[in-house]
């Protein structure tokens, strides 16, 4: 059994395989109970479950409750069963509310005063696996110490002792109008003055928790909807549709003679774009564009965005032209996030289509990214073909290959070599980032530079290494 549970983006692995099985998604569930829960209650902290312990206060105690949502994997029923289970057992009621998208439960979290929020999903892998995301009350996720301590729990089984009994046990109640509530929400966050009318949007919704809400945004705001992947069977979500795969988008936007293309991912919380030529424009760029009509705007925090070791150094180059700076934080959206609020900056994301608008959420979301590039559309007048044009982004190879362990490259000397090799051969006009996946057993192998050809056989020879050694 695995010593550790938590990636880089929640608990993530095949579905009814350790750690996503039942028996471990019912433990987390008590442990969150227990940690985000039943420590603080209306501003009164407690080290022990609710019901097990009066609190000691003069103002009446809610019991808690924790908000359960899902993609469209068919192994969320399993999941979300066992996880409610595991809050009840606790003490804690739970507001199950199906499928929404990972921004969407983060939104319902904060808005319905919930003491944490749990969205169950694996993103953008296949139907396969799953994976739990855990929020705070304010809609954040977590910091790393408290998963430390949630996965610590759930391992050592400290907290099997804590068994409330009769009315203390907690109670699960099913919300079917969150969708309405997330719905009125984004569309709040495109300017008042303006409307959709007369865009032609083609949208990839993955066959993913996006699947409901993601075009009536669009379409009550006035645009006529082209709906791609909107059928999900529990069984086809990310299946050769969505964010990984958008030049499906970018041939419909094409055919239909569309707008803009929208691909989201399976839960929603990144996009990917296609121009109405049928060009994909990815999350660089479209952080890039947006920055840039921020700070037109007078919108952009500290005329400053932070994104991760993987955006683009074009992106980079161009925002300086622009008078903006560009910080890079560790990869995954969340700590693009803890940067963004650490230091006041209020745009961010990576290159995948993770999007973060702090004004706006406290997470990425790939509908509110959408819209806000719609805006600056609108705004301007431009065509998304013109507005992607100011960002120009250096030729950049990626492999991904998959590893049977995660050995630092450092102590494999043939792969320290090839990577010291490219960066030698690069010198100052390029860069090489090799890294391990926090959610996948995957080595992924990023070189940038002007030559096209050399950085794509570079990139080849350290993937090469890898796979001899690691495969």
């Amino acid at each position: 059994m695995a010593t550790r549970l938590f990636g880089t983006d929640g608990i993530r692995g095949v579905a009814n395989e350790y750690p996503m099985t039942g028996e471990v998604a019912m433990a987390v569930g008590r442990a969150v109970a227990h940690v985000l829960m039943n420590q603080q209650i209306r501003g009164v902290r407690s080290s022990h479950p609710v019901g097990l312990k009066p609190l000691e206060s003069s103002k009446p105690v809610r019991r808690a409750k924790i908000v359960v949502g899902k993609d469209t994997r068919i192994s969320g029923y399993m999941i979300e069963q066992a996880i409610a289970s595991g809050i009840c057992s606790m003490g804690a009621d739970v507001i199950l509310i199906g499928p929404l998208p990972t921004p969407g439960v983060a939104f319902v979290t904060q808005s319905m005063r919930a003491d944490a929020g749990v969205m169950i999903s694996a993103s953008h892998n296949p139907y396969c696996d799953n994976g739990i995301k855990i929020f705070s009350a304010d809609g954040y996720k977590l910091p790393d110490e408290m998963e430390a301590e949630i996965e610590r729990l759930v391992l050592t089984r400290e907290i099997d002792k804590f068994r409330p009994t009769g009315d203390l046990v907690g109670k699960a109640f099913r919300i079917d109008d969150v969708h309405g509530r997330y719905l009125v929400f984004l569309k709040s966050l495109f300017a008042r003055d303006m409307d959709l009318l007369g865009y032609r949007i083609a949208l990839d919704c993955a066959n993913g928790a996006a699947y409901k809400v993601a075009p009536l945004v669009f379409e009550e705001l006035g645009a006529e909807v082209i709906r791609k992947g909107v059928s999900p069977n529990g069984l086809n979500i990310n299946d050769k549709c969505g964010a990984l795969h958008p030049e499906n988008i970018a041939g419909a936007a094409i055919e239909y003679r569309a707008d803009i293309g929208i691909s989201l991912d399976g839960d929603g919380d990144r996009c990917i774009l296609s121009d109405e030529n049928g060009e994909i424009v990815d999350g660089d760029q479209i952080i890039g564009l947006c920055a840039i009509e921020m700070a037109s705007q007078g919108l952009l925090r500290k005329q400053t965005v932070v994104t991760t070791p993987m955006s683009n150094v074009g992106l980079e180059l161009t925002l300086r032209e622009h008078g903006i700076s560009m910080v890079r934080a560790q990869v995954g959206d969340r700590y693009v996030v803890e940067s963004m609020r650490k230091n006041g900056y209020n745009l961010g994301g990576e290159q995948s289509g993770h999007i973060v608008f702090l004004d706006h959420a406290t997470t990425g979301d790939g509908i509110v990214a959408a819209l806000k590039v719609l805006e600056a559309m609108r705004r301007t007048g431009k065509p998304l073909s013109e507005l992607k044009k100011a960002i120009r982004l250096f030729p950049q190879a990626r492999e991904d290959i998959r590893v049977s362990r995660k050995e630092p490259f450092e102590k494999v000397q043939e792969i320290a070599h090839a990577i010291a090799t490219a960066q030698n051969a690069l010198k100052d006009k390029g860069r090489v980032f090799v890294r391990y996946s926090g959610t996948e057993p995957l080595a992924r192998v990023l070189v940038e530079g002007e030559d096209s050809d050399q950085i794509r056989k570079l990139a080849g020879a350290i993937a090469a290494s890898i796979r001899k050694h690691l495969a």
